[in-house]
């Protein structure tokens, strides 16, 4: 009836479409990548390379910690998952080896 408006029809319930079943999966596959190429692969990787570090600590290694500790490493204890750091020469501290976060180049310590 009006000229620039098209008049609006109401669906009935027999012409009414089911549909998104299948779209439904296809999104929620495409959901499903995105969370495990941008969340949980790299968490997964560094985690990995979180666990070679501390698997690779040995005696002599200079190190950081997370709590921000520069030190030494003087003893690994293998059965406790704990090592000794000296900070210097007269004090030694003992901590997790998960509570490394990185080795350092031999000579940080004698530059810092």
């Amino acid at each position: 009836m009006s000229l620039f408006i098209s008049d609006a029809y109401a669906q009935t319930a027999g012409g009414a479409q089911q549909g998104g079943g299948f779209e439904m999966l296809i999104m929620l596959g495409v959901f499903g990548l995105i969370f495990y190429f941008l969340l949980y692969r790299p968490q997964a990787k560094r985690v990995k390379e979180h666990k070679n570090l501390v698997s690779s600590l040995g005696k002599g290694d200079e190190i950081l910690t997370q709590g921000g500790l520069v030190g030494r490493i003087t003893k690994v204890s293998e059965e406790k998952d704990f090592i000794e750091i000296a900070l210097n020469d007269e004090t030694n501290i003992v901590v997790q080896k998960t509570a490394v976060s990185a080795v350092l180049p031999k000579g940080t310590m004698k530059s810092i």
